[in-house]
């Protein structure tokens, strides 16, 4: 909602844009991601087992009583933000570059028989790279003939170095292969514009998909398999983009415009020509005639 709310900062144009007219801008992208990983399921197991040997160690039942925990969340919440480059190919074809970082920690605490407390967490961090290419829909294909600029948007993301897994137990890297780590799919929507700025509303998924030499074994104890891991830095979406265009193209003329030429608009649209007609004297009249 926040990101939102910021966008109206800008105002929006009184007429309807009909084209992005940027050749080429930059933009940054925050978003809010529900994370496709299944593999929380191993951090979990580990706490419940950390937990049990808690309540095992207690001697009496008050300090059975004292044994508490927490559970790591059943969905890794995130904040990625990626910045990048925008090229108009042809009119309403968009070639992008982008870069981009997710970070989600997660964490919970222990207390022991004592009421000493323990921390354990995990943290998912990833740096995708990727091309993109939008396809803004022209407005006279459209139903909405008053709303904003629609565009369908299909992306191939890399992975860099960065992107990794860490605990409080241990690390594992991902591979970042040359040929890629999968796609992502969204639809956009131009929520306003203001000169050169442009801030579009996106809503995708995507599917980020990476491995390790390590295993899970080596980064959560207890439960895990050991065969390699493999696990996905992407999911659903919703995005804000905010584009600047720092070469532009100039902007057409207002075709409703009068070319001053004695050409004058009628109030239905039509035009009419005023002629100029010389004003002519009368001849004086004789007396007695």
């Amino acid at each position: 909602m926040s990101l939102l709310l910021a966008t109206s900062a800008f105002a929006a144009s009184d007429d309807v844009v009909q084209h992005d007219n940027s050749r080429i801008s930059i933009f940054l992208q925050p978003a809010i991601s529900f994370l496709s990983f299944e593999e929380r399921e191993y951090f979990q197991d580990a706490i419940d087992t950390i937990y049990q040997e808690f309540r095992a160690n207690a001697l009496t039942a008050e300090e059975s009583l004292t044994v508490a925990k927490q559970d790591f969340q059943k969905v890794n919440f995130c904040f990625p933000i990626t910045g990048g480059l925008q090229f108009q190919v042809l009119q309403d074809h968009f070639i992008s570059a982008g870069l981009g970082f997710i970070y989600d920690n997660e964490s919970v605490v222990l207390t022991d028989r004592r009421n000493k407390t323990h921390n354990y967490s995990y943290t998912i961090q990833g740096v995708p790279l990727y091309l993109e290419y939008r396809l803004a829909i022209p407005l006279n294909l459209m139903t909405l003939s008053d709303g904003g600029l629609f565009s369908i948007v299909l992306r191939w993301y890399w992975t860099l170095p960065g992107t990794e897994i860490y605990s409080t137990w241990g690390k594992i890297d991902a591979e970042n292969s040359p040929l890629g780590a999968g796609f992502g799919i969204s639809i956009g929507y131009l929520i306003a514009n203001w000169k050169n700025v442009n801030v579009f509303g996106d809503i995708g998924f995507s599917s980020i998909s990476v491995k390790s030499k390590k295993t899970f074994a080596d980064l959560v104890p207890g439960g895990a398999d050991d065969k390699k891991a493999k696990w996905n830095v992407g999911g659903l979406q919703l995005q804000i983009r905010v584009s600047f265009g720092v070469w532009n193209k100039p902007k057409p003329k207002d075709e409703d415009e009068g070319d001053n030429d004695g050409e004058v608009k009628e109030s239905d649209g039509a035009t009419k020509t005023e002629i100029s007609t010389p004003a002519v004297k009368s001849a004086p009249v004789a007396k007695g005639q």
